[in-house]
């Protein structure tokens, strides 16, 4: 579903029926810190969530959305709230409904920022990720993405006067995930390492270490933290949680049929109705929760098809 929202966004025309919706709504997350988020009824939704930081000097930006209508949208945003040059980009990872605006904001002067692996993916990988969906079109858009002018491999802090926002690396939806937190205010941006209420897109993901990032996540932090998942609405703490222990129930459920020594069709048998008693409430269900637990079998017997970093 997720794939299908973002692939109508970079293609759609815009439907006049719903024209006054906007792509994003705004939500103040803490002291100028705001999060971008996904309005799925407009007629060219931003497919994904945002966000951006006003310091002292300069803004920083946190994703760009599947399309550059809504990027741009998001830009005229900021420019009612400051003046100040937009310094930062940081893409959390490569998948294209979030990073489809990064020319909007290069135009603007933005230095656009991301893990070492995303410099290469961005193209390379949407192509892969695209498969049966991929059609000129959309090659010639993936072709045409901006691509990050400052990557990093662990760890990056950006300034924008005195405010400090620490982009770190962690694993788990893909081989090149970035946190951005800003400590001053106490909110994360997590990209999509935490989904709010939905299932996740598992189709590059380790679900084991993505676990233990967000048991990383939720280590030590101030209990008013605020997290920006990568779709969904603002969460806390418990949210982060209990995504956390969606992604444990899929592992734990596939280990467990293959310990019986089931596969495929008879493993969807015994482990989709437990996984939908228990999430049944989250979105998604139809479209990926069969395929969570089939890639999460793939995972765990070593077959799945992961990106690896680029040589």
């Amino acid at each position: 579903m997720w794939l299908a929202l973002a692939l109508a966004s970079l293609t759609s025309g815009g439907c006049t029926r719903r024209a006054a919706e906007e792509p994003f709504t705004l939500e103040q997350v803490g002291p100028n810190v705001w999060a971008a988020i996904d309005n799925g009824r407009a007629a060219e939704p931003a497919s994904s969530n945002a966000g951006f930081v006003i310091g002292a000097d300069g803004v920083a930006v946190v994703d760009t959305f599947s399309n550059e209508n809504a990027a741009r949208r998001l830009l005229r945003a900021i420019r009612t709230r400051t003046t100040l040059p937009i310094k930062f980009v940081v893409n959390t990872h490569y998948h294209i409904d979030h990073v489809a605006g990064n020319g909007v904001f290069r135009d603007a002067g933005a230095v656009i920022v991301a893990h070492d692996n995303v410099r290469e993916w961005i193209r390379s990988q949407n192509i892969t990720l695209l498969g049966q969906w991929l059609t000129p079109d959309l090659k010639a858009l993936i072709d045409r993405l901006e691509r990050p002018t400052m990557v990093y491999e662990n760890s990056a802090n950006l300034y924008l006067g005195g405010r400090r926002i620490e982009v770190r690396s962690l694993p788990g939806h893909t081989g090149g995930d970035s946190v951005v937190m800003i400590r001053d205010a106490s909110v994360v941006f997590a990209g999509d390492l935490f989904w709010q209420h939905l299932l996740p897109n598992l189709i590059d993901a380790s679900t084991g270490p993505w676990v233990d990032t967000l048991n990383a996540l939720l280590s030590g932090k101030d209990e008013r933290a605020l997290f920006v998942p990568g779709h969904g609405g603002v969460g806390h703490a418990q949210d982060v949680a209990a995504f956390r222990d969606y992604l444990t129930a899929v592992r734990q459920l596939v280990q467990t049929a293959r310990d019986r020594g089931e596969s495929g069709d008879a493993l969807l048998k015994t482990a989709l109705p437990t996984l939908k008693r228990r999430f049944g409430d989250w979105e998604f269900q139809d479209e990926l929760a069969k395929q969570n637990l089939l890639q999460t079998e793939a995972e765990l017997d070593g077959v799945k098809p992961i990106p690896r970093p680029p040589s």
